[in-house]
C-alpha cells in the first residue's frame, strides 16, 4: 500500500519543520504556496483549514497528482492552518505555521 501524501510543499521548498523558518516567511499581501503532493490511486479530498477548522480551500484531486492552494494575509502575524488530506479510511494532516512579516528582511 502507497503512502496517501508523498510531499508537502510550502513556497516550493520540502516542508521540513526543523528548516529555519526565514525561507517560509512572506510579507503582508504575499502569497503562501502549500502543495500536497498525491500517492496511489483514486480520488483524495484535500483541504486547508484555518486554526478555528474553517476550510479556506477544498478541492477532490484524483491520485497520483497534486494539491494546491495559495493563501495571503493583510496582517502581520503568526498564522496556523492545517493541510487534511482524506481518501476512504485514510487520513493525512500536516500543521503548518506561516509567519508574515511586517516588511521585507533588509540586508
Amino acid at each position: 500500500m502507497k503512502k496517501l501524501v508523498k510531499l508537502v510543499k510550502l513556497n516550493n521548498l520540502q516542508y521540513n519543520p526543523n528548516r529555519d523558518p526565514q525561507v517560509y516567511r512572506r510579507v503582508p499581501r504575499e502569497a503562501f504556496r502549500i502543495q500536497a503532493v498525491l500517492d496511489g490511486t483514486g480520488t483524495a479530498t484535500c483541504a486547508v483549514r484555518d486554526a478555528e477548522g474553517k476550510p479556506l480551500a477544498e478541492a477532490a484531486v484524483a491520485a497520483p497528482g497534486t494539491f494546491e492552494h495559495r493563501v495571503a494575509f493583510d496582517r502581520p502575524g503568526h498564522y496556523l492552518v492545517t493541510l487534511e488530506v482524506t481518501r476512504g479510511a485514510e487520513t493525512f494532516t500536516q500543521p503548518l505555521r506561516l509567519d508574515v512579516l511586517e516588511h521585507a528582511w533588509r540586508g
